[in-house]
């Protein structure tokens, strides 16, 4: 069985799973010019304040940034222009669904290039946190932190 190639992450959200709780996640790709492929490659770019939107049967990502490709020049696209998310009508009909209940977002996870070289985008429906389950969550963390300590030093 061939070894498959582990995908390259080219940004992660990390504010993602303490803002929202991440119900479904679902994996899409990102419509791209191919000077952007490019810059991903050499660069990356910022999605930790961007967001999903779904508007006349389309999902469009809003608010990335990806940094103009260095060797570009007029071929380059706007840095901050929306860009289509690649999903199946019936995910995005569910998705739809989703977002018109009160609470319900849809925030990107990370994105990266998969085994075949493509981008992808890693989407996460999310209901927003309260700030006391944030509270929690923190926590929680530090709970499981202190047993970590506890049994290393323990087996020392």
């Amino acid at each position: 069985m061939p070894s498959r190639r582990e995908r390259k992450l080219i940004a992660k959200n990390r504010s993602a799973h303490h803002e929202y709780f991440i119900e479904e996640t679902y994996e899409c790709g990102v419509e791209l010019s191919g000077t952007e492929v490019k810059s991903l490659r050499e660069r990356g770019c910022q999605i930790s304040d961007t967001f999903a939107l779904i508007r006349g049967g389309e999902c469009w990502l809003m608010g990335v940034h990806i940094h103009p490709y260095s060797h570009g020049s007029i071929f380059n696209r706007d840095p901050d222009r929306r860009r289509k998310l690649l999903l199946h009508r019936k995910e995005i009909d569910h998705l739809d669904q989703k977002l018109r209940t009160r609470g319900y977002a849809l925030v990107p996870l990370e994105l990266y290039f998969n085994d075949q070289g493509r981008v992808k985008l890693m989407l996460g429906l999310g209901r927003g946190k309260k700030l006391y389950d944030k509270r929690e969550d923190m926590a929680k963390r530090d709970m499981q932190r202190e047993i970590e300590r506890a049994l290393k030093e323990r087996s020392r």
